[in-house]
């Protein structure tokens, strides 16, 4: 359906759940990749033929926490490939089920360090490229729980909310630069680690990870162009 074999398309995360359910979309609309994880075997075990492809990039071993790492990575990766077109970042984490006053403050910098900082981190490096070719796509993932607060998850909650504030910021700030900036937010995602953790559960009122990598790829697109500081509820259907 849609035809990014002209495009640059950066991930975040590519190898979890979600991260290689867009990546596999992306390749299958054409897409020239650039696949980040910071696991060193996990991008080559799952995309073996892109390994040694001129035409992708495989960034193993990349820690987001660090500034200049991403800054190093996110130049390599516009070196080999001439630009980048689409970012999407997809790295994140949930941990919850205390209450406010007994969840241990290295659970909050964890959980803002993850949600946060490693968008902050990749969004710094790529922002200056995309201004200088006066066109790209940012797209983030939040959540549901980004929106309001709830029992047990409020450090979880607040990193998500965070997000969305800094979605919202930068959209304003590079409204008219040629960049949109937009986001999805997912409800529970039907993985085999949230089966596990909820078996009594309905999976499926969940949302797949496929579904939400549709809505991704029409925001990187050229359908999307007019859509620019929006966060879309993908909460499936069930």
């Amino acid at each position: 359906m849609w035809d990014f074999s002209d495009r640059v398309v950066m991930i975040t995360g590519a190898a979890g759940n979600l991260g290689s359910a867009v990546a596999r979309a992306f390749h299958s609309a054409g897409a020239h990749l650039v696949l980040v994880d910071r696991a060193p075997d996990r991008l080559p075990a799952m995309f073996p033929e892109l390994t040694n492809s001129p035409d992708h990039y495989l960034a193993t071993s990349m820690d987001l926490m660090d500034a200049d790492a991403a800054e190093q990575m996110v130049q390599e990766a516009r070196q080999r490939l001439g630009r980048i077109d689409v970012l999407v970042h997809t790295v994140g984490g949930y941990r919850g089920g205390q209450p406010v006053h007994e969840t241990p403050l290295e659970t909050w910098q964890d959980l803002f360090d993850l949600n946060v900082r490693t968008a902050l981190t990749v969004t710094r490096a790529v922002v200056p490229v995309m201004v200088a070719q006066r066109a790209g796509r940012l797209v983030y993932v939040a959540a549901k729980a980004g929106l309001e607060g709830g029992k047990h998850t409020a450090a979880y909650s607040a990193a998500k909310s965070a997000l969305l504030r800094l979605m919202e910021s930068l959209a304003a700030e590079l409204r008219g630069t040629g960049i949109t900036v937009n986001g999805v937010l997912p409800s529970t995602i039907d993985t085999p680690q949230n089966r596990a953790a909820m078996p009594k559960a309905d999976p499926t009122r969940w949302v797949k990870p496929e579904a939400i990598a549709d809505v991704i790829l029409f925001l990187a697109s050229d359908a999307a162009r007019a859509v620019h500081g929006a966060a879309i509820p993908v909460y499936g259907a069930g």
